[in-house]
């Protein structure tokens, strides 16, 4: 029974976009007014959950798929340099017991530095390749 229905909701999704990057983003802000509107109980939060949660469906089933890829490629210009630095700080808490991150100060490059090798050194920045003192 499952497995048919998993087949029919399958043959319903073809030819339609599907979740991309703003879907996911969208469904996280959708989480975020709902969380809010717990402490708030306000109507205007409850019809903005809608509009939210209207539009991702209206998205996800869309079949004018250059349409959506447009909309998507816009966000994802938008939101690039606060994805990278989510990542680089994602990164700095994985590494944080073998390596330590530094600007560059030619460029404003981060650079990568092993903790293994303490005290003063010398560092050559990967994008401009200058050389600068950096203390471990």
């Amino acid at each position: 029974m499952f497995q048919r229905l998993g087949y029919a909701i399958a043959r319903f999704m073809q030819g339609r976009y599907g979740v991309d990057a703003l879907q996911k983003a969208l469904l996280w802000v959708y989480c975020g007014v709902i969380v809010l509107n717990l402490f708030a109980g306000s109507w205007m939060l409850m019809s903005a959950e809608f509009v939210l949660i209207g539009f991702w469906l209206f998205r996800t089933l869309s079949r004018n798929i250059p349409a959506r890829m447009r909309e998507n490629e816009w966000y994802l210009k938008r939101s690039e340099s606060a994805r990278r630095f989510g990542k680089l700080q994602k990164n700095r808490w994985r590494d944080r017991k073998t390596h330590v991150y530094r600007t560059c100060p030619h460029c404003k490059a981060t650079v990568r530095l092993s903790k293994a090798n303490r005290g003063r050194h010398a560092c050559d920045c990967p994008r401009c390749r200058k050389e600068f003192s950096v203390r471990i």
